[in-house]
């Protein structure tokens, strides 16, 4: 069954913004955490944001920093990813990913232990 599907992406201008959307199969607090992450070509995926559904406790890649914004709608059991001020740099592949493994051995949520994955929605950022 696929747990998570994302939808949002699509190509911007420079200094505009994009909101990104998963979907989940279950309930969003039955997971322990949402990601986002995301891959530009010839690069290795990274960890862009991160909510954890108890608390709500939100985390970010310092290259995003107050401009990305993670959030959660139980209610529709979905994850948003609201991107601001974009910058070509932010042009990749996005991916919602959930239920993070690595917090049983202390990892940080930016490692790629994640039980499900999305499929990936592109972004693109024209200057």
């Amino acid at each position: 069954q696929v747990q998570l599907v994302e939808s949002g992406g699509g190509s911007v201008q420079g200094g505009g913004s994009l909101t990104l959307s998963c979907s989940t199969a279950r309930p969003t607090y039955s997971y322990n955490c949402m990601g986002w992450f995301r891959q530009a070509p010839g690069q290795e995926r990274e960890g862009v944001a991160a909510i954890y559904t108890a608390g709500a406790s939100t985390y970010y890649a310092d290259s995003v920093k107050g401009r990305f914004i993670i959030s959660k709608d139980d209610g529709k059991n979905t994850v948003y990813l609201q991107m601001n001020s974009l910058k070509p740099e932010d042009a990749a592949v996005y991916y919602c990913a959930a239920e993070f493994r690595g917090e049983r051995y202390g990892g940080t949520w930016t490692d790629p232990d994640w039980e499900y994955w999305g499929q990936g929605t592109q972004v693109t950022v024209s200057s």
